[in-house]
């Protein structure tokens, strides 16, 4: 692989902010990818939420669910240990646009009637971390330190 497309991958401020949104935000993700993938907190898994995801026309169902439960777990794990945060932020942002226009637009804004609010706030998180990736504390830049 290039190593300049490396470079820019890992390359990082030391700021703390982007921690702060990184461990909230990782944990989100991980648990909500867990309920899609394992059936965990009280979740569906696989099967169930492959079978939701056809009945609003995401299709074909199972690899969807497969695909947004990897992006929001493995994703999530990516960002809260701040490793590759830039293409993990950029897979949940994808998510997050999919679940704002095929779930929630049509409810409007709040949460109360599964609006879209939730997940905008994680959409603005995710392109947060992937204009600014990591930061301090993070995989990427000690990664980045010692590649350079």
């Amino acid at each position: 692989m290039n190593a300049s497309l490396i470079t820019r991958l890992l390359n990082t401020s030391d700021s703390f902010a982007p921690l702060a949104l990184r461990v909230p935000a990782g944990v989100i993700f991980m648990a909500h990818g867990a309920q899609k993938l394992f059936g965990a907190f009280g979740g569906y898994g696989l099967e169930g939420t492959g079978q939701w995801m056809a009945s609003i026309g995401l299709e074909p169902g199972y690899l969807m669910a497969l695909l947004a439960g990897s992006a929001e777990f493995f994703g999530g794990l990516a960002i809260l240990i701040g490793l590759l945060v830039r293409p993990a932020a950029a897979a949940l942002a994808f998510a997050m646009l999919v679940a704002i226009f095929a779930v929630h637009i049509g409810n409007g804004l709040f949460m109360s009637n599964n609006g879209y609010e939730f997940a905008l706030s994680l959409l603005a998180i995710a392109v947060s971390l992937l204009i600014s990736g990591g930061g301090n504390l993070s995989l990427d830049r000690m990664l980045h330190q010692r590649q350079s």
